[in-house]
């Protein structure tokens, strides 16, 4: 009788421990992550640096599918499927957030960082912070803000030096508003179109030219259709790493933490990656016979003031704008 209880709690034990197993096997997840830059670029990177670091902190539980090169659609089409829970993580730029999150138009608006060193320094602080917050009542988590680099003019047709320069071309711009506006403001008229339109419109003269970071610009081949580079940067407008609330909501608060960590510590990556890339693709494009101008960029600005009129446009965002000033003096 002792030797048949004896093999009893042994069955008992071991059934336990295999119901255990089943149930740790069905607690792994898999993130998946979606991306419009292609393999290898900066932000794809980092989120499969979050990845690692995922992995290592959950043993293995926790990991991340990055699906880049627009493989589940555009900008637009992505943030409306994150937000389902379809996707569960996304990289985008702030600008088309700007309708869904209204505190995104303050890092977008032209000219409201003086260098790469204070957009970092602003996104990094209680600025940062409290954008980030701010995705949650639309149904985002913000986990992370990226690099979107400074945000120049290219085209087919001249170098752009001033205003007059930028009259009756067309550019192509992100889906924001604010961009269409800022562009519009300028002289030029502005032409919201997906980032995979942008190589064909150049090379059929659809459009004339567009505006990017040194990276985008290289990685997508748009010098090649587009061999003015003028350097009047206009946007640092970053980017944010965000989850569909739905998709968090089904994480245990512990397993919260481990990924809103991760996403920190890809920042770090990111950057390191994408200074590395700044400098490489500039080589790249300027080996290629790509002509490139600096920009007086005091004109600009003056032209940006009906801009911040309408865009800075409750007592918050004026606010947020002064924060951000206030960064500079």
């Amino acid at each position: 009788m002792s030797m048949m209880k004896t093999t009893a709690a042994v069955l008992a034990v071991a059934t336990a421990l295999a119901g255990g197993l089943v149930a740790a096997k069905a607690q792994e997840i898999t993130l998946r992550s979606a991306d419009t830059h292609p393999d290898g670029y900066p932000t794809v990177e980092a989120v499969k640096y979050m990845s690692d670091v995922l992995k290592k902190e959950t043993d293995g539980r926790i990991a991340i599918q990055v699906f880049d090169s627009h493989q589940l659609g555009e900008e637009k089409e992505t943030i409306e499927q994150t937000k389902f829970g379809v996707i569960d993580l996304n990289r985008v730029n702030f600008a088309p957030m700007n309708g869904i999150v209204p505190e995104t138009i303050v890092p977008c608006m032209p000219y409201i960082f003086t260098s790469k060193e204070n957009m970092r320094e602003v996104m990094d602080g209680p600025i940062g912070e409290d954008i980030l917050k701010a995705f949650e009542p639309a149904g985002y988590i913000g986990l992370a803000v990226y690099d979107s680099g400074a945000r120049s003019f290219y085209n087919s047709k001249h170098p752009i030096k001033t205003l007059d320069d930028l009259k009756g071309l067309k550019f192509r711009v992100i889906q924001s508003d604010l961009f269409v506006d800022m562009v519009n403001a300028l002289g030029a008229n502005a032409t919201p179109m997906a980032y995979g339109e942008v190589y064909s419109g150049l090379q059929t003269g659809l459009i004339d030219g567009a505006e990017n970071n040194w990276p985008s610009y290289e990685s997508s081949k748009h010098y090649e259709v587009a061999k003015y580079y003028s350097l009047d940067q206009h946007s640092q407008c970053p980017e944010v790493l965000m989850m569909s609330k739905v998709s968090w909501d089904k994480l245990s608060p512990e397993d919260q933490k481990a990924v809103r960590d991760a996403a920190k510590q890809s920042v770090t990556k990111m950057r390191e990656l994408w200074d590395a890339q700044e400098e490489k693709s500039r080589k790249t494009v300027e080996a290629a016979g790509v002509e490139i101008n600096e920009v007086d960029p005091a004109p600009f600005i003056k032209a940006m003031d009906p801009i911040y009129e309408k865009y800075a446009n409750t007592p918050e965002l004026k606010e947020l704008v002064k924060r951000v000033r206030d960064t500079q003096k």
